[in-house]
């Protein structure tokens, strides 16, 4: 995937900010993307792949703000949407948010933030526990320093979780108190006749998980009836071998906040279904029990 620049367009469609790799691309590249947004009914309805002679854009809408990723060679889009969802999930945990407002007023940090995610084009540093080991999150203390000494707040030494083969997960993680949490958080869209028979319907979930464990934990979870799941995405320190060979969600977890799993269901076959699962560790105690998938 390689990526020449990222603008970004307020609703107003004003461009209030842009990065470029490689070379500098005209703005005059997002006049067709105007064109697309002057046609939509809503924002959502823009088209999220634009063709023009000479490059691809491609776009995601996220808190009133449009991302427009623009490349001159043809790539995967879904590689490049979801890059931008990690910037602006990324965004959000440095700034506690990710509007025009919030990335104008730490713009350094934003620039700084975009150099590292990405080397000449091509995603480098994703996982949040290496940007911030790399880049310190904006406080009022660290702002203060920058003004004094000048020095922008990027380390100097490279994270040692970069060239492990968990490069999610920093390196040294020590609590007091071992905890972990998972949410399993659903929505359910239904057909329902006159007579209150439900027709048809489908779930959409997430598994979120809030990790605090010290070391390099290893957990596993399982299904009771995994066949159930469908359409399954994964957050990368997810074993897929296993999944594939015994249904086992096995992964060695990030530090904080994280999107586990993702998944899609038909209760068309299975109108009232039950998934319970189980969190197991050789190291913590760790249950998760969800009875009421669909409910």
């Amino acid at each position: 995937m390689l990526i020449n620049s990222i603008f970004f367009i307020n609703s107003s469609g004003d461009i209030f900010l842009e990065k470029h790799w490689r070379s500098i691309v005209s703005r005059s590249v997002c006049d067709q993307f105007f064109d697309a947004q002057t046609k939509a009914a809503t924002p959502e309805d823009v088209p999220p792949i634009i063709t023009t002679n000479k490059y691809y854009l491609i776009s995601i809408y996220r808190e009133k703000i449009h991302l427009v990723a623009v490349t001159q060679m043809e790539v995967q889009p879904l590689f490049v949407i979801e890059f931008m969802h990690r910037v602006m999930d990324t965004f959000a945990e440095y700034f506690d948010d990710c509007t025009e407002s919030a990335i104008k007023d730490n713009i350094i940090v934003v620039y700084q933030l975009l150099e590292e995610m990405l080397d000449n084009g091509f995603p480098l540093a994703t996982e949040l526990n290496i940007l911030t080991e790399l880049i310190k999150p904006p406080t009022i203390i660290n702002k203060a320093v920058s003004m004094v000494t000048g020095k922008e707040g990027v380390s100097s030494v490279l994270p040692g979780s970069q060239l492990s083969n968990v490069p999610w997960r920093r390196q040294g993680v020590k609590y007091a108190n071992n905890e972990a949490y998972f949410d399993c958080i659903e929505d359910v869209d239904a057909i329902i006749d006159a007579n209150g028979t439900v027709v048809a319907a489908e779930i959409h979930g997430n598994i979120n998980c809030n990790v605090h464990l010290s070391g390099m934990p290893d957990l596993s979870m399982s299904f009771i009836n995994p066949r159930l799941l469908d359409d399954v995405s994964f957050h990368p320190c997810v074993r897929l071998k296993r999944w594939e060979n015994e249904k086992i969600l096995s992964f060695v977890p990030p530090d904080g906040s994280f999107v586990l799993m993702s998944y899609h269901i038909s209760t068309q076959l299975y109108a009232s279904s039950w998934l319970p699962v189980q969190g197991r560790t050789s190291d913590y105690s760790c249950r998760f029990q969800d009875n009421a998938v669909g409910g």
